[in-house]
């Protein structure tokens, strides 16, 4: 029995399966006890049997036994799992627990059976070890002997193959939500290499607002989202599987045939099913999700080509069908590599110092005096200097915007404090923001630590949006706008006129300054449509007391028009490019006085 035990443990220890080592137990011990047959049965937590290992057992008797609940006339080894406690039939063909199973055995010449249960650290019964016997009887002592070290060594096996199951459960699953991980998922998409085309698709799906919900009502609420979320797509995907990949990111692998026949309609349910009001820690919220989908097809090589179209189509739908869903096409995947190229570059370029501010001025458009400057981001590529709009689709990126505009923060600053040291009459630096700035740290407390740092006073500069900004998120904007002013701050509504409803948002979103969009001015000298709208604007905000800055002035004859129409303050080539700090130093030392610019000139570069 040592090298028997000995063989077992080393099996166990090694990792074999649970169902060879049975198996190899079952036939040490027949090659011990010569005219036995020995079987394993293991219990679920159903009280299921199944079949571990019984190799002088036929496989019909144990497929006929396969998932049978045990009970307490369930054969021998039912019923010794059963109680809990040894059973011994010493004659199958007149026992009463034998009665819907002895037509199986008795064919295959055996008799008598007695099983030992096997349990778990907390005495249930998992499993059975049986002797099978062709006469009738009962068990030896030296069986006994046998089977009571064969049961300890089944016990430790089961115990290992119980930790592995809770390892590889845990190692797969994520922990707030139950769902399936991205360990399992990578498996999944694995599983799914080479198969049919047509035969599966992949959703990935963000959920819209966590952010806000973990901003506003606690991280607690967040979780409880989540976790009714992955509730919901449980139940919606089925028999489909659904994943936590991420934060707020999931994924569902469509497999089964309803939801293939029409993926977009199945995107739609899954959206309406996770849209449903949601009570967060008793706080009601409104789930929103966005979904790229993608379907395994010829054109496709990999599962992995797979899931990164659906990436591509979610980034696309997020920018573009925020709350729905985009179906990946082949074009898209071109689109989103420029954009990961941006991204890449900006990231490096962010490294390597390699951002600037340059200024442009804002001028009085009759006298020529700065009153002004717009600080304007820059990329530096060797010896070019490349101006934002090359590298815009980085921004999408909230992680980048965030970063461009804390660095544009640290160089006007610097600039600033320059300027002032040299003793040049510093007027007003405007940066430009973006929505992200407004969902991360305070956008006020990053300013102001930025500016104290270099020692330069607030009043120096002033914040300018977007009009899109203002209509992708109206709510958080309008607040954060308000408080910033409330502050003292001043800000300006930059490419004013490009949005919808533009009129309404001087009501709903006070602000200092509008800048006039360069498509307006563009046109204004021949084109009376653009001269109503450009002088309606004028009139209106200086009404509402707010001031008006016309972008992109690049003739003598669109600021003669522009201060025909009441506009007195414009920047663009006609007055400066764009210059680097030491320019933008000297410009203002050149045009800080009374000195007029001729309107008979062409354009001043």
């Amino acid at each position: 029995m040592t090298a028997l035990q000995n063989t077992i443990l080393e099996m166990i220890a090694k990792g074999e399966t649970l169902a060879d080592t049975a198996l190899r137990l079952c036939l040490e011990v027949e090659r011990l006890v010569p005219g036995v047959i020995c079987s394993v049965v293991t219990v679920d937590t159903l009280g299921r049997i199944h079949t571990l290992a019984a190799p002088g057992l036929p496989h019909a008797f144990c497929a006929a036994i396969e998932g049978i609940s045990i009970g307490p006339e369930v054969g021998t080894c039912g019923t010794a799992a059963y109680h809990g406690q040894e059973i011994t039939t010493a004659d199958i063909a007149n026992d009463p627990r034998w009665t819907d199973f002895r037509h199986f055995i008795l064919p295959l010449g055996l008799r008598a059976c007695w099983s030992h249960p096997i349990f778990d650290a907390q005495r249930h019964a998992i499993a059975t070890f049986a002797f099978y016997y062709r006469e009738m009887r009962g068990p030896s002592q030296l069986e006994r002997d046998i089977v009571a070290q064969c049961v300890d060594l089944c016990s430790i096996a089961l115990d290992r193959q119980r930790r592995v199951i809770e390892y590889e459960r845990r190692a797969n699953t994520d922990a707030l939500t139950g769902l399936a991980n991205r360990g399992a998922f990578n498996a999944a998409l694995h599983r799914l290499d080479g198969a049919d085309p047509g035969s599966w698709a992949l959703f990935l799906l963000d959920v819209d607002n966590l952010k806000f919900v973990n901003d506003t009502f606690g991280h607690r609420a967040g979780d409880l989202l989540l976790q009714q979320i992955s509730d919901r797509l449980t139940i919606a995907a089925y028999p489909d599987r659904a994943y936590r990949i991420g934060g707020d990111e999931f994924a569902i692998v469509i497999e089964s045939e309803a939801a293939l026949r029409d993926l977009e309609r199945t995107a739609q349910f899954y959206i309406d099913e996770i849209s449903v009001t949601a009570n967060c820690a008793g706080h009601v919220v409104s789930p929103g999700a966005t979904i790229g989908l993608a379907e395994y097809s010829l054109a496709d090589t990999t599962a992995e080509q797979v899931r990164q179209n659906a990436d591509f189509a979610l980034y696309h739908a997020k920018e573009t069908a925020r709350g729905g869903f985009v179906r990946y096409w082949p074009g898209i995947g071109s689109r989103m590599t420029q954009r990961l190229t941006a991204i890449r570059d900006v990231n490096a370029a962010l490294r390597e110092n390699r951002i600037e501010a340059h200024y442009q001025p804002v001028v009085d458009i009759h006298s020529g005096q700065v009153i002004g400057l717009e600080a304007l981001c820059r990329m530096r590529i060797g010896d070019r200097v490349v101006p934002a709009a090359s590298f815009h689709e980085a921004t999408i990126d909230s992680q980048i915007a965030s970063a461009l505009t804390q660095r544009m923060m640290a160089s006007v600053a610097r600039d600033i404090a320059e300027w002032i040291a040299g003793g040049i009459a510093v007027p007003q630096v405007s940066i430009n923001v973006s929505s992200a700035d407004f969902h991360g740290a305070s956008i006020y407390g990053v300013l102001s630590e930025t500016f104290e740092r270099e020692g330069v006073p607030l009043g120096h500069v002033s914040l300018e949006v977007t009009e899109s900004v203002f209509m992708d998120d109206a709510g958080v904007v309008r607040r954060s706008v308000e408080a910033l002013r409330a502050k003292g701050l001043k800000v300006a509504l930059d490419d004013f006129g490009t949005g919808y409803a533009s009129l309404t948002h001087l009501m709903s979103v006070p602000v200092d300054y509008i800048k006039i969009d360069k498509s307006f001015i563009d046109r204004i000298v021949s084109h009376a449509p653009s001269q109503i709208i450009v002088e309606g604007i004028i009139d209106i905000a200086t009404k509402l007391g707010i001031q008006v800055v016309a972008e992109g002035i690049e003739t003598a004859g669109q600021a003669r028009k522009l201060m025909a129409l009441g506009c007195t303050l414009g920047q663009g080539f006609l007055y400066s490019r764009a210059v680097p700090g030491d320019a933008a130093g000297v410009l203002m030392t050149a045009k800080s006085g009374k000195k007029h610019v001729s309107l008979t000139a062409g354009r001043l570069q």
